[in-house]
């Protein structure tokens, strides 16, 4: 049977109006997204263009005899560039130009960034990476000009970073600046070797010497620097030494190292107000009239070994560093062993344990060690050891050596004192002191050696001695009010502090001060804690008590002393509770040399 065919009419929406949708629990709505919408619809984008479909500019890229056309979308161009979405969006007449030509930038370079614009992938590369820079920094392509900035950043090299920053700076690009600014001042002494540092000119040379942020162990390096650099093209640079001088933290030379200077440096020997002034810089130590030199970078306080009174009882390898800016601890290159009674200082930027011993349950051997530990590398290395073995040893630095105080081994306590000269890495005997000390305070001041307290083996003293190299000789001091072994003594402007220790019945929170110039203690306010065989140690003006032993075990608790308010303030815990540890504060270690750190506030710990 034949069915006629139905043809249907077209479908109203009036015809949907008697449809009632059942009721659901919960919202009546649902938002849905879809991912993966503006990855494929720039996928198509990309296609409409490589098919030149609804293309609606030409690019002409004119670069040296050659053009190259490149058929794009506006909008395309303008969502990734802020300098194509200023010309196409504003009143410009490329706004509704079909074409628009580019000049003196490479058609290569041009074809990537578009590449980039449609598919958000980039390759950067050694051949291309300075020219793709330079044209994401015309064209204000932001995520090309960081891909480059990365790929720059990654490959600094002492032989290119000069380079580098030269030209990140010449096009703007501040990030890559930054980066490349930070590099140099962290690998000084590596970049001033390289044929780049000898084409700086005068001008760019005293910037980079006046970065406070610049990474040296010593001043003196700065001096070779500049001086080498000189030497390189002597004619014309000569006239610019005196200026250079002027920019270098001068007072911060160590005196033999001047003394040298003027002694043997060629070009000093063709400069004469050069050799004048380092004269007088030089005339200034020598009587003690140079000011505080300024400290190059930041500096922490670092605290080496101690002996932990714990659950395992033993002397520790670790070396820490704790900065009071960010009430943060580092944890650094342990020791090559564990050793507490210590003693530490800092030589030229480099930080030296000295002597103590390994005190454990299987171990009690006193050490003659002078360690060497480098704050550049985050390593440690070991240099010629003591004559005698010293546990609880006072150590200081006076005029560039290293000197060694009393301690004991076994029984003996000693009255002897050692110096360690850097140039030749030898220990020498020096006069002896007029008692044996064990556990003295010991400070270098004003080119002299002082010596307070300690225990004999028998007594403890009040007395107090100073040693002057030049004379080969001590002389007694007025005495404190208490006798104290233990105790810590630092040197802060004019003053000597004698702080804590024992008096042979029980710790001390008191505090002296002894005036130089006028030979006499007086009183200070006590710590918030009695504590003996602790650490100190001066920075930015302040005193940092660290750990140390009393009635109550070992203690973590860190104090710190103003000297104006005659104040003392709990500012945090060590990581863990200990004594007889070695303090001192040198330079901030360099970024590179650590394994990735994760810093923890308030007085942690970063592991």
């Amino acid at each position: 049977m034949h069915c006629p065919i139905r043809r249907r009419r077209p479908t109203r929406e009036s015809d949907f109006s008697a449809i009632v949708v059942p009721s659901m629990r919960g919202s009546g709505y649902m938002d849905y997204t879809v991912e993966s919408h503006a990855s494929k619809c720039m996928s198509a984008m990309d296609q409409f263009r490589r098919q030149e479909a609804l293309c609606d500019l030409v690019l002409h890229v004119a670069y040296k005899d050659t053009v190259i056309d490149f058929k794009v979308h506006k909008v395309v161009l303008a969502s990734c560039s802020s300098y194509f979405r200023a010309m196409f969006t504003s009143n410009f007449r490329e706004c509704t130009a079909p074409e628009v030509t580019l000049r003196d930038v490479c058609p290569e370079v041009v074809g990537r960034l578009i590449d980039f614009a449609y598919t958000a992938r980039i390759t950067v590369g050694e051949r291309c990476v300075l020219h793709m820079l330079l044209a994401a920094m015309r064209y204000q392509v932001e995520d090309v000009a960081k891909a480059c900035c990365d790929f720059l950043t990654k490959h600094l090299e002492p032989s290119n970073v000069i380079g580098i920053a030269r030209f990140a700076e010449e096009i703007g690009c501040t990030e890559l600046y930054q980066r490349s600014q930070e590099y140099i001042n962290t690998h000084f002494s590596e970049v001033t070797k390289e044929e780049e540092f000898f084409s700086l000119s005068h001008c760019q040379l005293l910037e980079l010497i006046s970065h406070e942020s610049l990474k040296v162990l010593c001043e003196s390096e700065v001096y070779k620097a500049c001086t080498d650099w000189v030497r390189s093209d002597m004619e014309p640079r000569s006239q610019y030494l005196h200026a250079l001088l002027n920019a270098m933290h001068i007072y911060a030379l160590p005196p033999k190292f001047l003394k040298n200077q003027l002694q043997s440096c060629p070009i000093l020997s063709k400069a004469n107000s050069c050799k004048d002034f380092l004269s007088k810089i030089f005339q200034d130590m020598t009587l003690r009239k140079a000011p505080p030199a300024p400290l190059r970078g930041s500096q922490l306080i670092y605290v080496a070994g101690g002996y932990n009174g714990g659950y395992k009882r033993q002397s520790l390898s670790t070396l820490e560093a704790y900065d009071p800016r960010r009430n943060m601890w580092i944890q650094l290159a342990d020791m090559g062993e564990p050793c507490s009674g210590l003693g530490a200082c800092t030589l030229f930027g480099l930080l030296y344990t000295v002597g103590g011993r390994n005190l454990s349950l299987q171990n009690n051997a006193e050490s003659s060690t002078l360690c060497c530990y480098n704050p550049m590398t985050n390593q440690w290395s070991p240099r010629e050891p003591l004559n005698t073995p010293r546990n609880r040893v006072g150590v200081a630095e006076v005029d560039g050596c290293i000197y060694a105080v009393g301690g004991s081994q076994g029984s003996t306590h000693h009255n002897t004192v050692e110096r360690w000269d850097p140039e030749t890495n030898r220990w020498t005997y020096v006069s002896p002191m007029s008692v044996a000390r064990l556990g003295a305070g010991v400070a270098g001041c004003g080119g002299a050696l002082y010596v307070v307290g300690g225990f004999d083996g028998q007594n403890r003293w009040n007395s107090a001695e100073k040693y002057q190299p030049d004379a080969n000789a001590w002389t007694q001091l007025a005495p404190m009010s208490s006798v104290r072994s233990g105790l810590g003594v630092v040197c802060s402007g004019s003053y000597l502090y004698a702080i804590g220790g024992y008096d042979g019945d029980r710790q001390l929170a008191s505090v002296e001060r002894y005036h130089i110039s006028r030979n006499v203690w007086e009183p200070r306010a006590p710590m918030q804690h009695s504590r003996s065989a602790h650490g100190v140690a001066v920075y930015a003006g302040r005193i940092y008590v660290f750990g140390g032993f009393n009635q109550h075990g070992f203690l973590s608790s860190v104090e710190c002393y103003c000297p104006e308010r005659n104040e003392w303030l709990t500012v945090t815990q060590m990581p863990m509770g200990r004594s007889g540890m070695g303090v001192t504060v040198t330079m901030e270690p360099c970024p590179g040399s650590l394994p990735e750190l994760e810093e923890e506030e308030e007085g942690g710990a970063a592991r």
